[in-house]
């Protein structure tokens, strides 16, 4: 079939083979081999973007990656080819935690009413502290989340946590002037957002504290649901030596997930590049 392809040229052949000029069963082998050659190339971009972005992707961004590269391509068709090739994302468990303790005293009022959407940057902001166990040693990762976007515009590491930790993150998110004036600030009610230099600092600035009802995980849920992302896509299943490496690798993922990797609910564009396209 190739030496007739060679021989008569492809459009030749296509009008050959639709005016019966050939036999019938040649029209179909040449349709199924083509529609072969088109699956393999296709498998092969596929697969590009699964290395690159180290199998974080499931079908769905998969397919508005292709989408931005020009190729229309049906997501249910992705999703057979990814399945074929074993390139799916690893799945995250749904699963859901929260400090149930005491709340102490004076817990801010929660002003957020799980409204996960925001007019622009710097007006929604929310923030947790979680926690990692490797090699005996813990490591506690405290960022905060522009709601608009989705993107992480502070963020701190240390071995303990501690207020300091916590600190680090409100003076880098100050000094940045990534928040706005009267902007609303969200955590849960641990003991750090109560205390009066957390609460104190945040009035000074302009800001309006807010904070989840008490045991009520779903309150952050925006931050809750970063974390669950993040630690399916670069912790769990991994070995790490230590707390220095794995930090290295959280920045370095945190850099990738504000500039590459893409969100559906921001069009197919990474965090970064949604702000950058809607405030330029």
């Amino acid at each position: 079939m190739n030496a007739i392809r060679a021989l008569i040229g492809e459009h030749r052949l296509r009008d050959l083979l639709k005016s019966a000029m050939l036999p019938r069963s040649t029209w179909y082998w040449w349709q199924s081999r083509e529609a072969i050659d088109c699956d393999v190339a296709l498998c092969d971009i596929i697969r590009q973007i699964a290395i690159r972005h180290k199998r974080r992707y499931g079908y769905r961004r998969v397919t508005a990656a292709l989408h931005n590269q020009g190729l229309r391509v049906n997501h249910k068709k992705v999703s057979r080819l990814m399945a074929k090739m074993g390139v799916q994302a690893r799945v995250r468990a749904k699963k859901y935690r929260s400090w149930k303790g005491e709340t102490g005293m004076g817990p801010a009022p929660d002003l957020l009413k799980r409204e996960f959407t925001a007019s622009g940057p710097g007006v929604k902001l929310v923030t947790d502290v979680t926690e990692f166990n490797v090699a005996g040693s813990k490591l506690y990762l405290s960022p905060v989340m522009d709601l608009y976007n989705g993107e992480i515009v502070a963020m701190s590491m240390g071995a303990r946590p501690t207020y300091e930790l916590t600190e680090r993150i409100l003076n880098q998110l100050l000094t940045s002037g990534h928040a706005r004036k009267n902007a609303l600030f969200h955590s849960d009610q641990g003991w750090q957002y109560r205390m009066r230099a957390w609460q104190k600092q945040v009035s000074d600035a302009g800001l309006r504290q807010s904070m989840s009802r008490k045991g009520n995980c779903y309150d952050n849920a925006a931050m809750e649901s970063f974390f669950a992302v993040l630690k399916t896509e670069m912790f769990h299943g991994k070995t790490y030596t230590g707390t220095k490496e794995l930090a290295a690798s959280i920045k370095e993922y945190i850099g990738y997930y504000n500039r590459d990797r893409i969100k559906m609910k921001l069009g197919g564009m990474s965090p970064v590049a949604y702000r950058t396209h809607m405030f330029p």
